[in-house]
């Protein structure tokens, strides 16, 4: 008998039953980690060893995505039943916007502090073809996820996750200008900055959309689930990477278009200070929905990457104006991005190892997909 046992085959599924329930939210833990990376990178102060520590923490960001891309792989592939499901659930398929979202953002840290570890040459062609796997996914999930909200999708509130899909252009908008130093003078280098200009104002208007529906829905309905407070600082991300998209794109620009500086400020000043504005509502939100006994989610990570755009974005306005207090903004929101990733990245840590994150939901919710 003990023979017979060896040669049965061993079942497939419960080797990968532990990604049964792995959702593409999860690419949010790449995303804020590579935004610690590479907004440290470019802090307006010198701190000995800060360099190194933001290598660190984009090799860190570079391995997560690499496993992150792996265990997604074995989701569908052994759970393809549940990967449709979530395309169908309106709360879940928003989220595979933070798949191209993290392969940018991993790329922009590459582009950054990759040859550090890996030497400029290679760096550069993994800084490309992240940008580009990243740029494409993203252009395809601005697409198909709100064609899926329109055709299968039945929602009775705005969310906002429903930012993730359209804002992953103005990453590629933020984060493709790093590359342009890198491409033949000419035809290439304007060929990308227009097509960042281009996703730049994609990504805005969609935004410009969505963004009254969601605060709409906070004047004149109920305030959140607890569960789902943290979600409000996503509203962040369009607000801050917008502003690191125009003083990118007029850093890259150059004498070519000597207004895109002065545009850059003009339009990334007021946005900057309407992300201070939100950023003390969603606070108030938090700490309310924190006292009523909001407890550790994976929505904790909305506390990382949003911020970081609004660091990444006052760095950008600190080197066009050159005004010390947007420094000392960018170093002081900076602070409160690292004290957020390591909250988050602790409590997910214990979550894993005691299999509470990745097991299933214990109670399902009701049915959220059309039927025609």
């Amino acid at each position: 008998m003990a023979t017979l046992a060896h040669r049965l085959p061993l079942p497939r599924v419960p080797r990968a039953a532990a990604v049964r329930h792995l959702g593409p939210n999860w690419y949010a833990t790449v995303m804020g980690t590579s935004i610690v990376a590479g907004a440290g990178a470019a802090l307006p102060v010198r701190i000995p060893g800060l360099r190194t520590g933001c290598a660190a923490v984009w090799a860190l960001s570079l391995l997560m995505l690499l496993v992150l891309l792996v265990a997604r792989a074995l989701h569908w592939t052994h759970h393809a039943d549940q990967a449709r499901a979530h395309l169908l659930d309106p709360a879940v398929a928003p989220f595979y916007g933070c798949l191209a979202m993290a392969l940018v953002s991993v790329g922009g840290g590459t582009a950054v502090l990759g040859g550090d570890w890996l030497g400029r040459a290679p760096a550069v062609a993994l800084a490309t073809a992240l940008f580009l796997a990243g740029t494409v996914t993203g252009l395809a999930v601005a697409v198909a996820v709100p064609y899926l909200m329109v055709v299968h999708h039945k929602v009775d509130a705005a969310s906002p996750v429903w930012l993730l899909p359209v804002v992953s252009p103005m990453v590629s908008a933020a984060l493709g200008p790093l590359l342009v130093p890198h491409l033949p003078p000419g035809q290439a280098q304007r060929t990308l900055l227009v097509a960042c200009y281009g996703m730049f104002g994609l990504s805005l208007l969609a935004t410009l959309v969505v963004l009254p529906l969601v605060f709409g829905r906070l004047v004149t309905g109920e305030p959140l689930p607890l569960a789902l407070t943290p979600t409000l600082f996503l509203v962040l991300g369009p607000l801050g990477q917008s502003t690191t998209a125009a003083g990118n794109l007029a850093a890259a620009a150059g004498p070519g278009m000597p207004y895109a500086t002065g545009l850059a400020v003009v339009y990334g000043v007021p946005v900057m200070g309407f992300a201070l504005l939100w950023l003390a509502l969603a606070g108030a939100m938090v700490l309310r929905a924190r006292r009523r006994g909001m407890g550790f989610t994976m929505a904790w990570w909305a506390f990382t990457f949003p911020v970081g755009t609004c660091v990444t974005g006052a760095e950008g306005l600190a080197r066009h104006t050159g005004l010390a207090a947007l420094s000392w903004l960018a170093v002081g929101l900076y602070v409160l991005l690292v004290a957020a990733w390591l909250t988050a990245a602790v409590r997910t840590a214990r979550g894993l190892a005691g299999g509470a994150l990745l097991a299933a939901p214990r109670v399902p919710g009701r049915a959220t997909v059309r039927t025609r």
